[in-house]
């Protein structure tokens, strides 16, 4: 393997315990070179304690953390090439913008002229030239944010490592950053690592996305197969809304508990009469009579709430089972506007667009 196709990191067999609490159980993860990579799950999951592992922060009990193909488990913090960015930004108040920036490259005795011309690049990169005089206490949230952000890339690191660093930003801020964190990681290349807790922020930024739960891995891949092919019902979800339908797997496809046989694709390894879950996201449910190809259900609308752009149709199809079907109001069938709760109703999908989850 070339250097350029090696991952930036890389864990094997990686066990984390604190006292009995095991909270990273045996994780094997590549991150891409040049990726923006996030490590997802609940609070709880292993994702951020994962992160200090690679920074250094925390030792492994178990396993090896390579780093451009190197291991580190048992190098300093400080000699890693890698820097971090937490979730408070730990500016040095009695400093300005740009010595915050410069900080480190003073550190390792750069060059004054390099210590200007690289700095002078990060206040561009992040759009703070005009504030590089500036102290953190003048600046807004996303500006400090910005300039945490400088203040790792100017070090050039192999690996950029951030620990939820939008989440003390209000709601439109944070989408904001999320779009200019995945540009100023494109023109940089440098390997990113982030952790969340937000599904929303890792499908927006991420080029590949970890799942994690209790410390284990759940699922690994691009954001959109993570999304469209999730591995189990835990990763369905977390990731957005997934309608869940506990079924049967059959010869055929999968029967519901009405008895009803419905077309799907049922894994090989999962054998008839076996309990299932028929995974459907609520976009992806169409409403009113099935066009040909697709399978159709029948049910009784239990109520829509408009939301503008869509309305949400909550619908039970069975007693006790009941589904959502999110529908574009530019879309929705001549009528629709005028169904009321326990109106009949008939909801269809594409076969490739439900999953058979054993798990």
């Amino acid at each position: 393997m070339s250097s350029l196709d090696q991952p930036t990191v890389s864990l094997r067999g990686i066990v984390k315990r604190f006292g009995r609490l095991e909270a990273v159980r045996d994780l094997d993860l590549d991150v891409a070179r040049g990726s923006f990579f996030s490590i997802l799950g609940p609070s709880g999951c292993g994702k951020t304690t994962t992160l200090r592992m690679i920074a250094g922060f925390e030792h492994p009990d178990e396993g090896q953390i390579l780093l451009e193909g190197q291991p580190v488990e048992n190098v300093p913090p400080y000699r890693r090439n890698v820097n971090t960015v937490f979730q408070s930004y730990a500016l040095f108040e009695h400093l300005t913008v740009a010595d915050n920036i410069a900080f480190g490259l003073r550190r390792k005795r750069v060059a004054k002229a390099e210590i200007a011309r690289r700095v002078g690049e990060m206040l561009e990169l992040v759009d703070l030239e005009d504030r590089a005089k500036a102290k953190p206490r003048q600046l807004s949230g996303g500006q400090r944010q910005r300039v945490a952000l400088a203040r790792a890339l100017v070090n050039l690191p192999a690996v950029l490592l951030l620990d939820e660093p939008l989440s003390s930003l209000d709601l439109q801020l944070r989408k904001h950053m999320q779009i200019e964190l995945k540009n100023i990681q494109r023109e940089v290349g440098i390997t990113f690592v982030y952790v969340t807790h937000d599904q929303e922020e890792a499908l927006t930024m991420s080029d590949a996305i970890a799942v994690m739960s209790h410390g284990e891995l759940q699922q690994v891949g691009a954001a959109r197969e993570v999304y469209d092919r999730p591995a189990n019902t835990f990763v369905a979800q977390f990731i957005g809304i997934s309608n869940l339908i506990e079924a049967t797997a059959d010869r055929d496809g999968v029967r519901l508990r009405s008895g009803e046989l419905l077309a799907a694709r049922v894994p090989a390894e999962v054998a008839a009469g076996a309990s299932v879950r028929l995974s459907i996201r609520p976009e992806k449910l169409f409403l009113g009579e099935p066009a040909e190809g697709r399978v159709g259900v029948r049910g009784t609308l239990v109520e829509s709430v408009f939301k503008g752009t869509v309305t949400h149709y909550l619908v039970e199809i069975a007693p006790g089972t009941r589904i959502t079907a999110v529908v574009q109001n530019a879309e929705s069938p001549n009528g629709a506007e005028t169904l009321s709760s326990g109106s009949p109703v008939q909801l269809s999908w594409r076969p490739e667009h439900a999953l058979v989850l054993v798990s």
